[in-house]
């Protein structure tokens, strides 16, 4: 098993923060530019290789304490960013025969230090907000429930060192199966 890796967005322009990631899981810092009416943040360009185009962008409200996930997708990318408060992502990469295969990482996302983090498929996560958060995320493909898949986020067989034991989770996330039950029914997850 590979160790896990700790980030918050405030490491985002380390050499060191690319490599401790699952293969393909980018953190990338984003520029704001201040001057006296506030300021101006661009949070994504087609020029920037993030391994996606989106399709779809959402906003999401979360109270403190919820959890979200933890989903796996294996034919969609996701490209996250916070607009007010703060999450941690749980990751694990799931992709047999990745060079990462088994990775873990928990990455803190706030708004006082803009970064946005893309999520490959095959790449299971989830978003814990201990505060009160909104963030927005776009998506590679349009919403298909065969590609919603997922497992409970506290199975100790992920290995995602959360920093709680209890969360605010939705009625879907609560009966997500464990983590060998996810395996059993994919039976492979691809690399990419």
């Amino acid at each position: 098993m590979l160790p896990t890796t700790k980030l918050s967005s405030e490491d985002c322009d380390s050499a060191d923060a690319q490599i401790n990631l699952p293969q393909g899981v980018q953190l990338r810092s984003l520029a704001s530019h201040h001057d006296e009416r506030g300021d101006l943040t661009e949070i994504f360009r087609a020029q920037w290789d993030t391994g996606m185009t989106p399709v779809q962008w959402n906003l999401v409200n979360s109270q403190a304490g919820v959890l979200r996930g933890v989903h796996l997708h294996l034919k969609h990318v996701d490209y996250l960013l916070m607009a007010a408060g703060r999450m941690l992502v749980g990751l694990r990469d799931l992709r047999r025969g990745s060079v990462t295969e088994g990775q873990t990482a928990l990455v803190e996302l706030n708004s006082a230090h803009q970064a946005a983090l893309t999520i490959p498929p095959g790449v299971a996560h989830g978003f814990y907000f201990p505060e009160a958060a909104l963030h927005f995320y776009a998506v590679s493909a349009y919403w298909d429930p065969t590609d919603e898949l997922g497992c409970h986020w506290a199975d100790a067989a992920l290995e995602i060192p959360w920093p709680m034991t209890e969360a605010i989770v939705s009625p879907r996330d609560a009966g997500l199966p464990s983590l060998k039950d996810l395996f059993a029914a994919t039976m492979s997850v691809p690399s990419n």
